[in-house]
């Protein structure tokens, strides 16, 4: 018999093996018949050939083949070419991929399906890179212009994804950059960390999203392109890292407003055209600053740093203001317009506890929650940063630490102990024969003044948190609401 043949058995063998790893491979099964379908249909149709060139005729680099290169490279599909290049990125970790020569990536644009390939040609010593744009010519009329917008669009969203974020600070005097100094923004906080209600975060989360889209929509409405938040509750609750998240997520600048290195309005608006567009710009403490007597800056120039006609001069920026309480500010400040959402941040509840929880100690449940939650009903409570400053003295041990946390709320809630060393702290505003500053540090937790070193050791020994003083007020968060919606 022929199947007595070894050789002949053997290619037997191999071919029902070939056939049955093909039969089980789907994946490749789909790529062929995707490839074959491509085949036929670029049979079917005419096509226009568009290039772009690395360089123009002088020899000067194409700016919009840089774009081409990094758009190609975001696609999807270029996985799918038989060639791609790997490269590492600008940030730690990251990787691109890039489309190699003479290699295909399909794209699909309006309904229309476009391909790009890179080719590469060498005269002499140099070399010159082109990408081709392959585009049927029933669809170019329709999709070339919007496309190479479309193009123009996702690269600048990716460059500033990419881009290194600075935190800009206002100084006294002059210098080389003008008014502004700056150094990289590489504050850990992103939206996810931040301890508050999940569904508040989503809000912000769709109305910052819906801001970098609105271009347009402002322009038609004549107004420009900005936003202002208003971040309203006591000292620790994450106001300050809320503004970082912010920036993080928006992948934006922040311009750190010292209105007491501001000389007066006309200063602070000079300050306000040094900024540049797509940043965070921040004023902190804004009631504290109006409170004060000896103020440079009037009520009426910061009314026109936040809506007058200089705020108008840049765009995509978005304007935050921190507070402690807006009970006793003045209503034309917090009007819509000059500021569009108002967000309160409160003392801690427990769901936020176990967001902390979940960060500082990885806990996503445990066994004491049901008694912290307890205690929480029972209307105690502390600031994010003071819990936060507990689990992280308390970090080897979570159980310890969740038993320092329901001691420090109990003892919150019994007011023993606070009251004398928060009046103490308040009242220790002088030392050596100089103002020593009572601020609310935000995330820090509290501030030693040295009239008073020796009982805050003491009462963060004790406790494992300082608090300098609260407040139980809640508010809301009017987001689109007809009361604080711009």
């Amino acid at each position: 018999m022929v199947l007595t043949n070894p050789f002949i058995l053997l290619l037997v063998v191999a071919g029902v093996f070939l056939v049955f790893r093909i039969i089980l491979s789907g994946t490749a099964l789909w790529f062929l018949f995707k490839k074959w379908c491509r085949t036929i249909d670029d049979w079917c149709h005419v096509y226009q050939f568009y290039k772009i060139p690395e360089f123009n005729r002088n020899f000067q680099e194409n700016q919009l083949y840089r774009k081409v290169s990094t758009y190609v490279s975001s696609l999807a599909s270029i996985e799918d070419s038989d060639y791609a290049n790997l490269f590492s990125g600008k940030k730690l970790n990251e990787i691109t991929l890039e489309l190699d020569t003479n290699q295909l990536v399909y794209d699909t644009f309006l309904g229309a399906r476009v391909s790009w390939m890179s080719e590469e040609k060498r005269e002499g010593n140099s070399r010159c890179k082109t990408f081709v744009l392959k585009i049927k010519k029933k669809d170019k009329r329709r999709i070339l212009r919007p496309y190479l917008q479309h193009i123009h669009s996702v690269f600048d969203e990716i460059e500033q994804r990419r881009k290194e974020v600075k935190l800009y600070t206002n100084t006294e005097t002059v210098h080389r950059n003008g008014r502004w100094s700056s150094i990289p923004f590489t504050h850990p906080s992103t939206l996810d960390t931040v301890a508050m209600d999940p569904d508040i975060k989503n809000k912000v989360k769709s109305d910052l999203e819906s801001f970098l889209k609105s271009k347009q929509y402002y322009h038609r409405l004549g107004r420009a392109w900005k936003r202002s938040y208003l971040l309203y509750g006591p000292s620790g609750t994450g106001k300050s890292s809320f503004v970082a998240a912010m920036a993080k997520f928006l992948c934006y600048d922040v311009y750190d407003v010292d209105l007491s290195k501001v000389s007066d309005d006309s200063d602070l608006k000079i300050l306000l055209l040094q900024t540049t567009s797509r940043s965070v710009i921040v004023i902190e403490d804004l009631d504290r600053f109006l409170g004060e007597k000896s103020k440079t800056v009037s009520l009426s120039g910061v009314m026109n740093f936040m809506d007058g006609i200089f705020s108008c001069c840049g765009e995509e920026r978005v304007m935050v203001f921190t507070m402690t309480s807006k009970d006793h500010i003045d209503p034309a400040i917090l009007r819509p317009g000059r500021i569009d959402v108002h967000i309160h941040f409160p003392l801690c509840d427990f769901s936020a506890f176990k967001t902390l929880a979940n960060s500082y100690l990885g806990l996503k449940d445990h066994k004491l929650f049901p008694q912290v939650e307890e205690i929480f009903q029972g209307g105690a409570t502390l600031s994010p940063a003071e819990i936060g400053e507990i689990m992280i003295v308390n970090r080897s041990s979570p159980s310890r630490a969740l038993k320092s946390v329901m001691t420090a709320l109990q003892t919150n809630s019994d007011g023993k102990g606070y009251g004398k060393i928060g009046q103490q702290l308040s009242e220790s505003r002088s030392v050596n024969g100089r103002i020593q500053s009572v601020d609310e540090l935000g995330e820090s937790g509290g501030v030693i003044c040295r009239e008073s070193v020796h009982t805050v050791r003491e009462f963060r020994n004790l406790y494992g948190f300082l608090r300098l003083k609260s407040s139980r007020k809640s508010g809301p968060f009017d987001l689109g609401s007809g009361e604080n919606e711009g």
